[in-house]
């Protein structure tokens, strides 16, 4: 069935004159230096295709209106930025530039927090800290500073850490599971008893990349913080080093739910990673981020070529999860930035398996568009608009460009306060967001990534 589509889809853009055959061979070719970046400004242009904020009537930032009137929640446009952000760098493309600082600088709210008005009601900490991180990623890689009247982008990871610190604490205070953040964020959502993994995990690598950057020991503080609740309550396994999925509060986070996921796992490397580097290489960090590595390649790249286990072979991932091995690509590749030791192990896996990602890339009327099944090799119609596809199979071709960056010329400073986390985000409005209203991550998941990892749990308890 997947090759006579696959077939159906190669003829019928012969017939249409805009590939022909030979596409679904050699449409994209990552042999050398300037072919992986012709790959990734190919990418690129079909990814930006779909994007419409920047059009009359539409909302600027937001990849599409969340269901049911599109496919996409809020924070998916968060990766979709920070993944255009690392091809400017890599590959020197500006093209995109103008919409990438749009689109960031729209959604960061009225207090500069990354929590727009019509988001609030309905936001999820890692909504916002992925917001944040795609924010950092432009301080870091000295994107082009903002307008005048926008807000520096080292200031609005900064802000956004402050407001995850009291939240933070303020579980600690309460004991609630010892401390953690929430998966939602007000108290009526689905999810606000769920305390996940990744929340945790990108508040964490949020801090440990702002004391990397700034140099502020209060930054290192809070994340060394996070990582010992991490470790304390379970959801890093520190025997195996597998992340786990997370728990609720009601069973003070005892209940642990044991799928794994890549973007997890991948994120708390790259976390480890630049505790690594501030730490100026200390031993407790290096044996922490030596076992990450090898257990995140072991578990998702069993035969060098990632695979989102924990639903791919089911079949059961959600529009979200097909983005996560696309993630896992871009913060592998920037673990070995931070601790060029990992490289040894890292580069050749993510090697091997964007190859195997390219492969995907033959189908659409274009014969180009890519798809999930990288093992494989070969292209499935997506379940959605193919936005999650597209943007993985960019991420792990560019990533390959890490180390060797062409960008990262530009004129942006990357200024911000460098004040110690705990204070509030002030400044400037913003936008609000989503001006037409709708759903982040509330009701995603509640009964989605959580209630799927409960009914797989199983399968990963015995591995």
């Amino acid at each position: 069935m997947i090759a006579s589509t696959r077939t159906v889809a190669i003829v019928a853009a012969g017939l249409a004159g805009i590939h022909g055959a030979a596409a679904a061979d050699s449409t994209f070719k990552l042999g050398t230096r300037d072919e992986i970046i012709a790959s990734s400004r190919t990418l690129a242009h079909d990814l930006v295709a779909f994007y419409k904020g920047n059009q009359t009537g539409q909302i600027p930032g937001i990849v599409s209106m969340p269901p049911p009137q599109g496919d996409y929640y809020w924070d998916f446009a968060a990766q979709y930025w920070a993944t255009l952000i690392d091809h400017w760098k890599l590959t020197g493309d500006e093209s995109y530039n103008t919409i990438i600082t749009q689109g960031l600088q729209w959604q960061r709210g009225q207090n500069n927090d990354y929590m727009p008005m019509n988001w609030t009601a309905t936001i999820g900490n890692f909504d916002q800290c992925g917001w944040a991180m795609a924010a950092l990623s432009a301080a870091e890689n000295k994107f082009p500073d903002p307008p005048a009247d926008g807000t520096p982008w080292l200031k609005l990871a900064e802000n956004v850490l402050n407001t995850q610190v009291r939240r933070f604490r303020g579980e600690v205070e309460d004991g609630t599971c010892e401390g953690g953040l929430r998966w939602q964020i007000p108290m009526t959502n689905e999810g606000y008893n769920w305390k996940d993994t990744f929340s945790n995990g990108c508040y964490f690598t949020l801090a440990a990349r702002l004391a990397r950057f700034t140099g502020n020991e209060t930054y290192a503080t809070i994340a060394t913080e996070a990582y010992d609740w991490l470790t304390k309550i379970g959801y890093i396994d520190t025997a195996s080093y597998r992340v786990y999925e997370g728990a609720h509060t009601e069973k003070n986070c005892t209940d642990i739910n044991k799928v794994q996921f890549s973007h997890s796992a991948s994120i708390i490397t790259l976390g480890t990673a630049n505790m690594y580097n501030y730490t100026n290489a200390s031993p407790e960090w290096k044996d922490r981020l030596s076992n990450l590595t090898t257990a995140t390649l072991g578990f998702f790249f069993p035969e060098g070529v990632a695979v989102e286990t924990a639903c791919e072979t089911r079949n059961t991932c959600t529009v979200d999860m097909i983005t996560f091995k696309g993630l896992a690509h871009r913060w592998l590749a920037a673990t070995t930035q931070a601790a060029p030791f990992t490289a040894e192990k890292i580069t050749p896996v993510l090697r091997t398996s964007a190859e195997g990602a390219v492969k995907t890339c033959t189908g659409g009327t274009s014969g180009r568009a890519c798809g999930f099944d990288w093992v494989g090799g070969k292209y499935e119609k997506p379940k959605s608009a193919g936005v999650g596809e597209q943007m993985g199979v960019l991420a792990a071709v560019e990533s390959l460009l890490v180390g060797e960056a062409a960008g990262g010329s530009g004129s942006g400073s990357g200024s911000g306060s460098g004040a110690g986390a705990g204070g509030s985000g002030s400044g400037a409005g913003a936008g609000n967001g989503n001006e037409g209203g709708g759903k982040s991550g509330a009701a995603r998941q509640g009964v989605g990534m959580v209630m799927a990892g409960v009914v797989m749990a199983g399968m990963y308890l015995v591995l």
